[in-house]
């Protein structure tokens, strides 16, 4: 098994390789399960990141960061659902397009989210972003609200992302070209 040895935070950690295609392979930055390294990340991102009201991420893989940076700050936190749910009224949608994703998906915010994030000042939170379509697809979804967008942040920078001077992360993580 190939691997990719980085340091987040002081924290070092082997990312297990995978193919996106038959010529790039990534690093597999998996957050679920690994507390320590959420809770350290969260407390080095809330350091660098702007002042908010709420935390916004995109169902699954950034919601444990999400949790812990709203747990350790504003203390508020909504997650852009994947699917409409019974109890979402009035949903308001997004498409988007992710590296990690073999076909477009969706994100929803239901009604009483949408009311939440209203005038609020909104901090935008992934584990990862690469090609951005996720978190601009996010910031599109949270303006809907009638919220703003106050930073975006993520624990890595993948790729080109490390380029982008919009967002806020801890460690630049490399794409691997076949």
């Amino acid at each position: 098994m190939e691997s990719y040895k980085i340091n987040i935070a002081g924290l070092e950690r082997e990312l297990e390789m995978f193919p996106v295609n038959d010529k790039l392979d990534i690093a597999a930055f998996i957050m679920f399960g690994d507390v320590e390294i959420t809770e350290v990340a969260a407390r080095e991102l809330l350091k660098k990141c702007p002042e908010h009201d709420v935390v916004v991420t995109a169902e699954a893989k950034g919601i444990p960061l999400c949790y812990e940076v709203a747990r350790q700050g504003c203390r508020n936190y909504v997650v852009a659902r994947k699917g409409i749910k019974v109890y979402m009224r009035n949903p308001i949608e997004v498409s988007v397009n992710s590296i990690t994703t073999a076909s477009e998906q969706k994100l929803y915010f239901g009604e009483n989210d949408a009311e939440f994030l209203k005038g609020k000042r909104v901090l935008i939170i992934d584990d990862v972003i690469s090609t951005g379509q996720s978190l601009e697809a996010l910031q599109t979804l949270v303006e809907q609200t009638g919220a703003t967008v106050v930073g975006k942040a993520a624990v890595l920078a993948e790729g080109d992302a490390k380029n982008r001077d919009d967002i806020i992360f801890l460690q630049e993580l490399p794409l691997f070209f076949k």
